[in-house]
């Protein structure tokens, strides 16, 4: 709203101009943000404080177990060499043994594990056909999973 200021206050200031009377000046209108600021301050606290009180989660109690569940004690590796073209034999762990014998003899190795796991190591010469042989024989066996080694180039 404009301020309405009589001339007669300049005058006797020491200024010198002509009395026009009453004299219009417009003041800057300005928004006082300072309250806002306060409040938004204040609700800005108040959520902090409220926001981790609203999340809440179920209440579980966790069973304790006594042991730990058995870890496999050892692997078993069976290693199908280049030589199985001819003699028709793998490496089951350190014992040679013949691809008629190897079901069984896998058989007896799985006895009393809780997972039935073989790793097949085969020649770089070993084909496909002759790889999958011994896989049929390890499953007959009772082989739950097959993993095959490899080896990163470089590395012996």
């Amino acid at each position: 709203m404009p301020k309405l200021q009589s001339s007669n206050g300049q005058a006797a200031q020491g200024r010198h101009r002509r009395s026009r009377g009453l004299r219009v000046s417009t003041s800057l209108s300005e928004i006082n943000v300072v309250p806002l600021v306060d409040v938004m301050l204040v609700l800005l606290i108040i959520f902090m404080v409220a926001a981790p009180m609203l999340q809440r989660g179920l209440d579980v109690n966790l069973p304790v177990a006594r042991q730990s569940p058995p870890i496999a004690a050892e692997r078993v590796f069976v290693t199908v060499p280049l030589s199985f073209a001819r003699d028709r034999t793998v490496q089951l762990d350190d014992d040679r043994v013949g691809l008629d014998a190897l079901r069984e003899r896998i058989r007896q190795a799985m006895m009393g594990r809780d997972e039935k796991e073989v790793f097949l190591r085969g020649d770089g010469g070993v084909t496909l056909q002759q790889l999958m042989e011994v896989m049929d024989r390890l499953k007959e066996g009772g082989v739950e999973k097959v993993g095959i080694v490899s080896r990163l180039p470089g590395q012996r």
